[in-house]
């Protein structure tokens, strides 16, 4: 029997070496303790994970700014304070080859907590979706964008100080800095935005930035959606002329994915969205896109379940590696069961309400819940109902009550 591809370790551009072709993509924990210091569930959870056979470990959302977070619960790594408390998480990978990057991240106007801050963005404008935000962002400064690229470098930094092997900056799914490069979103007429290439210039900046910080030889890679999903928003076109730029700033890593919480194609539900029945992911044509014209290492993340599939896009040289995400979350070993040429039983998806905003919420809800078990001790729920999903729902909800204010 051929052995699969997917086992074949991978180089990046900086010189670090993957131990084969399976990334676990980042799923946001929330379970940092209250003052955003990483946990011993944290620890726990990438421990069963690093076991699991994936090759590299993405981290869920670690805040760049404690004024700002995509959700209570998420790590805060804005200081040198906490770095014991990385180091013991980051130690989880111990005697195993997983290698674990850093996902750094600033929600802009999406901020969930602190609710009594007012969260900012790149032009003082809410999100269209009726509900979305209840709090209207206000317009960042040019001063205030270069302290947010310094606070992405600093994050950077002391990601590396504190064990991990390389840092992923966040730019898709609706974030700040995918709201730099969307036309909806970005209403600027300076330096910041206007035009495409103004709009992508924070985006660019950040990863120089960034690299700088952490140097040659640790892997910066960057999440970037292939679209948004909204009518006049980021485009297809638009992401692949940013993909190319990004290329050309020397990043690792290129991770393919798309929508946001407006629109969330990342979990297969949104407007528009084709449904993947080749198993070849979401985002498989936007891949392709790129590979035409560049041949910056990607990875493709969405929708990925067929061992086969996952295979030929790696042998024919379309991606380099495959992202995995919520089915980790009910079987912790899933790549291993991939990389052995099994293909693990998932069960279905959460039941849907009929509303696509709420519908992919819910999704995330329940695999969050199944994460929170592991990080607990706990079998994941194979079979979860409503019930279980509204305890998820709920717990996230006096979660986001206890922290409306985050200690400094």
């Amino acid at each position: 029997m051929t052995e699969s591809i997917l086992t074949e370790p991978f180089r990046l551009p900086c010189g670090q070496i993957l131990p084969n072709r399976i990334a676990k993509a980042a799923m946001s924990e929330q379970l940092a303790h209250r003052d955003g210091t990483a946990s011993d569930k944290l620890r726990r959870l990438y421990a069963v994970w690093a076991s699991g056979g994936a090759g590299l470990l993405l981290s869920g959302n670690i805040m760049i700014d404690r004024d700002a977070l995509t959700e209570p619960g998420n790590v805060i790594l804005d200081d040198a304070r906490d770095l014991d408390a990385i180091r013991a998480w980051t130690g989880s990978t111990a005697g195993t080859a997983a290698k674990m990057w850093a996902q750094i991240n600033h929600p802009g106007k999406v901020a969930v907590s602190p609710f009594n801050r007012r969260p900012v963005a790149p032009s003082a404008r809410r999100s269209p979706v009726p509900g979305y935000n209840i709090r209207k962002p206000r317009e960042l400064t040019g001063a205030d964008i270069d302290r947010l690229i310094r606070k992405f470098a600093r994050t950077a930094g002391l990601a590396v100080a504190g064990g991990f092997d390389g840092v992923q900056v966040h730019a898709a799914h609706g974030y700040l800095l995918s709201q730099f490069l969307s036309p909806l979103s970005n209403l600027r007429d300076d330096e910041w935005g206007g035009d495409e290439q103004r709009r992508m210039k924070l985006l660019l900046e950040t990863v120089a930035a960034v690299r700088e910080t952490v140097g040659d030889e640790v892997p910066v890679a960057v999440k970037l959606n292939s679209t948004d999903f909204l009518r006049g928003g980021f485009t297809n076109e638009q992401a692949l002329n940013v993909a190319l730029a990004l290329a050309d700033a020397g990043i690792d890593l290129l991770e393919i994915s798309g929508g946001g919480y407006e629109q969330p194609a990342m979990t297969g539900v949104a407007v528009g969205q084709a449904s993947d029945e080749s198993g070849d992911g979401y985002f498989i044509d936007f891949a392709r896109q790129i590979r035409g014209h560049s041949t910056v290492p990607l990875v493709l993340t969405g929708g990925l379940r067929v061992p086969r599939a996952m295979e030929s896009i790696v042998e024919d040289g379309t991606v380099d590696m495959i992202g995995i995400g919520r089915p980790l979350t009910f079987v912790p070993d899933y790549p291993r069961q991939i990389l052995a040429g099994h293909t693990p039983t998932l069960p279905k998806s959460a039941p849907r309400l009929g509303y696509r905003p709420a519908d992919g919420y819910l999704e995330l809800a329940w695999h969050n819940n199944q994460l929170h078990r592991i990080a607990a001790g706990k079998t994941p729920q194979r079979t979860p109902g409503l019930h279980t999903i509204g305890r998820a729902i709920t717990r996230i909800s006096i979660a986001a009550g206890k922290q409306a204010v985050i200690p400094r």
